[in-house]
């Protein structure tokens, strides 16, 4: 059970040290308001003991809300990303779609032509395993070369005129698909909804490993495997 446990937790180890504030940290630690030897011992300290903290509000709201592990369960699926959201607002984490654009940010950071741009953002897609199931990239891509072409020239980011006349076509993109800026606090549930259900998943598939490992041993030969939604992980914390 410790091996299902840990993958509800592990996200938050991994949150934890990404967080873009653990940057600004090691900036502090570098100064000269720590004393000659200890600058790399307090940056760490002060890391360790922020993840600590951040891991313990975690197990402290596992140890209360009721996790189902059924994927195919609607209610439970919410249940599960109710009770993530909660951990990430308790504990000061990102939400899948601020770490996105945390990861945007700082991968694109540098990138000068608007070109390079859209094929960062399709490899960032691509290593976070999400799919383009509408194909606006394919748009998007369209509508930059629709502009290159009009301008006669690779499109800058740093051009005003011409970003201007890409953010018209991309508006034009949006209109086609049915995407509303007003509505993207829907879009972003619909994004954890989907997350939280692959994590189910995962944790279906590996109490189900579990058990097979479990049932292998002469004691356990002649146990029936439970059904992993009876599963109560409160009970092993």
């Amino acid at each position: 059970m410790s091996r299902i446990l840990s993958r509800s937790t592990r996200q938050i180890y991994n949150q934890s040290i990404l967080q873009p504030h653990h940057a600004v940290s090691a900036r502090f630690y570098a100064k000269e308001a720590v004393p000659k030897g200890l600058k790399g011992d307090e940056m760490l300290k002060g890391i360790f003991f922020d993840v600590k903290k951040k891991f313990e509000t975690a197990i402290g709201i596992l140890r209360k809300e009721k996790i189902t592990i059924d994927p195919e369960d609607p209610a439970a699926v919410s249940q599960y990303a109710k009770v993530m959201k909660t951990i990430r607002e308790k504990a000061d984490l990102f939400s899948e779609s601020q770490r996105i654009q945390y990861t945007i940010k700082t991968r694109t950071d540098g990138i000068q032509d608007a070109r390079s741009y859209l094929l960062a953002l399709k490899e960032i897609r691509l290593k976070r395993g999400l799919t383009d199931e509408i194909g606006a990239e394919g748009m998007m891509m369209e509508a930059l070369e629709k502009v290159e072409k009009e301008l006669k020239k690779p499109l800058m980011r740093n051009d005003k005129k011409g970003m201007a006349l890409l953010m018209t076509e991309f508006e034009k993109v949006n209109q086609k698909l049915g995407i509303r800026k007003e509505e993207l606090p829907k879009y972003e549930e619909q994004l954890e909804l989907k997350i939280a259900k692959a994590q189910l998943e995962e944790l279906k598939k590996e109490a189900h490993e579990a058990m097979d490992t479990q049932k292998k041993r002469e004691e356990f030969k002649d146990e029936e495997m439970v059904d992993v939604k009876s599963l109560d992980i409160r009970n092993f914390i």
